[in-house]
């Protein structure tokens, strides 16, 4: 039989902040923010409401902790030694995937940095993509306008890609990517050729594109960018 100390132990391990936030994440990933509530949450850990809000004071904590987290495992340095350049692609690459993964993300980074940039997640986006730009050997009075321009595009074009994904599947379940993409060409196709002669020009493009490899040539394009001013 588990003595008293075994079982206060796992007690505070079952309640522990990170298993609440863990928790927390599991149920925005399913049901989206207005899901997450201390009510849900209390009966996914069995629990009662006092012992959560002893780790976390409201749900504008949880968010921010549930959001920290996921940047926090997306960034997770690799263990190979890599460029600049190689860094800040797989940084973009693993912001773009977790973005992906978790559809309420991109609103709550967009609430992070306009909100409360002092907090946990802005700084952290901002220093791993910073510390590489500082390495490419560009002048330091163009670090902030140039690391902004880079983790505006990143979070902005993910985004952007989670919204796509979330809407298509919205507007027909039965549809998949190739068929929406498809879908889309071809209207773009159908466009008057006097005032969209460029929409139609690149709408077989459209038609083919990977969204990653997209998303990775627009990082490509403002890195250029960078090291050519």
């Amino acid at each position: 039989m588990p003595s008293p100390t075994h079982r206060a132990q796992r007690r505070t391990d079952a309640l522990s902040r990170e298993r609440i936030v863990e928790a927390a994440v599991e149920l925005l990933d399913t049901a989206g923010e207005s899901g997450l509530t201390f009510r849900v949450l209390t009966e996914r850990l069995a629990t009662g409401a006092g012992a959560i809000y002893w780790h976390v004071a409201n749900k504008g904590e949880l968010l921010a902790a549930a959001t920290d987290a996921v940047v926090a495992a997306a960034l997770a340095p690799g263990g190979s030694q890599a460029s600049p350049q190689e860094e800040i692609r797989a940084v973009a690459l693993g912001l773009f995937d977790a973005i992906d993964d978790h559809p309420w993300l991109a609103t709550q980074l967009s609430a992070q940095f306009s909100r409360s940039p002092w907090g946990a997640v802005t700084p952290r986006i901002f220093e791993r993509i910073g510390r590489q730009v500082s390495a490419l050997d560009v002048p330091q009075e163009t670090w902030f306008t140039a690391t902004s321009a880079l983790v505006h595009y990143i979070l902005g074009a993910a985004a952007q890609n989670a919204a796509n994904a979330v809407s298509a599947r919205e507007l027909d379940p039965s549809v998949d990517r190739a068929g929406f993409l498809d879908a889309a060409a071809t209207a773009w196709e159908e466009l008057d050729p006097d005032d969209y002669p460029f929409t139609r020009a690149v709408a077989a493009q459209m038609r083919v594109h990977d969204d990653r490899e997209q998303f990775l040539g627009g990082v490509d394009l403002v890195l250029t960018g960078i090291i050519t001013r």
